[in-house]
């Protein structure tokens, strides 16, 4: 029996998930740590907590299967995209690797369009310049520490920066490139206009692959501290987002995914580049090969009900908040939420944007509460389909929904009514991990492709059709895409 291993180098933890070739996963180990934010704004992070989170979750899972470490014979990986790894000519790290939910880089992003004009890099990239990307971030370093750009020799993201030290080789998978913003995105490969207008050497950068290539072996070193045999091969994987789509077996043009975790995320893979005009879509490269998708992102989805239960009722578990709520009538008897609590990307790229109830009355108690937001992040997810159907995302045949806000029948009934699309759940829950360790097995021969790696493994476990509140819910999305804009002459009045 083969096996393969998929490392997720996310923020907080670095995960190993084994996987047999028939696609059952056989053990998940993780290793936590945390990031740093010297100053407002920043948010940093020491390369060596990924590699030591690899070393640690393999070794753990491997003594918890029990699994014979011979037969591994593939490494996939995925992590926290967009953030810039900094190493010297002997492949030392500069400084701290700038993660991407730092915010400093907003004078670099304004320098960029203004290199390359707005529309000539969203036409270029697939992409506005944001400040969680990894370009501006270089341009940051340029400007602010001179003395390490000067001494930079190779840019990787933290992904890559493990499979340097479990191969030794430098390489990227095209679905993170493209997360750079310094990709041609139809041509899935590095842009030479964009290198040269930003200044940045084309050979710091590495050679990029598709999610099942290749990319280097396991070096004896990296074997020896591992506990695995030298030679095992390592594969492109994929950005986190990539890769757990095809967790999720969203690979295919008409199958989205929304992720309904802290974050809301929605991701629609397309046969070719697509773009939305204005750049309020991320548009990027899959990992599946030959794919592209096209990426909203909600700052606060589930992050939200959190929030709403820490502040509103601590200390009460879910089901019991949420269980008054499905006893509301549908738009909450006049109560909106906004859930821009920490800003917002998509489709309003806002750092200053607030979360805000609007219509209270003294009819309104905290299940009506409840329920609005419920609302208010489904019509917030909406936003992204809408952005994707003018964009020429055409016949949404199903949406996948994944995460922990996608254990509620309430929310889910909301999200079929307000999205108005079927909404199903699948039986894999590792994402990201498990994406990677399909890649990997693809890469490796198993499966034809991608698409019939989670033909074979991925299955449907439940369903839930739009139902009786379709219509209000779209009267009442006109009046949710009213508020924003009303309410942004406050929101940046009042900046704190």
């Amino acid at each position: 029996m083969a096996y393969f291993i998929g490392i997720d180098s996310s923020t907080t933890a670095t995960k190993a998930l084994l996987m047999d070739e028939e696609g059952k996963v056989l053990g998940v180990a993780s290793s936590e740590y945390s990031y740093e934010t010297p100053q407002p704004l920043w948010s940093e992070q020491d390369p060596s907590l990924w590699w030591r989170g690899t070393l640690e979750s393999i070794r753990e899972v491997l003594k918890k299967t029990s699994a014979d470490s011979t037969q591994v014979k593939g490494i996939g990986l995925t992590g926290q995209m967009h953030g810039l790894v900094l190493l010297d000519e002997k492949g030392d790290v500069l400084r701290p690797a700038i993660l991407w939910n730092d915010q400093r880089t907003g004078p670099q992003c304004d320098a960029i369009r203004l290199k390359l004009g707005r529309e000539r890099l969203i036409q270029i990239t697939g992409n506005n310049a944001l400040t969680g990307f990894t370009a501006p971030k270089i341009l940051w370093v340029q400007e602010h520490e001179p003395e390490i750009w000067e001494r930079t020799r190779h840019i990787l993201l933290p992904k890559d920066y493990v499979r340097y030290k479990l191969t030794g080789k430098f390489g990227m998978d095209k679905a993170d490139g493209a997360g750079t913003i310094l990709f041609d995105l139809a041509k899935r490969d590095w842009s030479a206009e964009v290198l040269s207008a930003l200044d940045i050497p084309a050979a710091y950068l590495p050679p990029t692959g598709e999610g099942t290539d290749v990319t280097g072996e396991l070096t004896e070193a990296a074997a020896q501290q591992l506990g695995l045999p030298a030679g095992i091969p390592v594969f492109g994987g994929g950005g986190d987002q990539a890769a757990s789509a095809v967790g999720t077996g969203a690979v295919r043009a008409g199958v989205v995914s929304i992720s309904l975790g802290t974050s809301g995320v929605v991701f629609a893979t397309t046969d070719s580049p697509s773009i939305e005009p204005e750049g309020r879509l991320h548009a990027f490269c899959h990992s599946v090969p030959g794919k592209w998708h096209l990426m909203g992102v909600m700052l606060s989805a589930a992050g939200s009900l959190r929030w709403h239960r820490d502040t509103f009722a601590a200390n009460t578990d879910y089901d019991t908040l949420l269980a008054p709520a499905a006893n509301i009538p549908a738009g909450s008897d006049g109560l909106f939420f906004l859930p821009y609590l920490t800003g917002e990307r998509t489709p309003h790229p806002d750092p200053l944007a607030r979360g805000a109830f609007i219509g209270l009355t003294v009819r309104h108690w905290l299940a009506h509460l409840t329920r609005s937001v419920l609302e208010g992040v489904s019509f917030g997810l909406r936003d992204s389909f809408e952005l994707m159907k003018n964009a020429g995302l055409k016949n949404v045949t199903q949406v996948r929904v994944t995460g922990g806000g996608a254990r509620s029948p309430l929310w889910r009934q909301i999200l079929a009514d307000v999205l108005q699309a079927e909404i199903v759940t699948v039986n894999t829950t590792e994402g990201a991990a498990y994406g990677a360790a399909l890649l990997a097995a693809t890469g490796a021969g198993v499966f034809q492709s991608v698409e019939s790696a989670c033909d074979a493994t991925i299955q449907i476990i439940g369903s839930t059709a739009p139902g009786k509140n379709l219509e209000t819910y779209n009267k009442l999305y006109p009046l949710y895409r009213e508020l924003y804009p009303a309410l942004k002459p406050t929101f940046d009045a009042t900046e704190v």
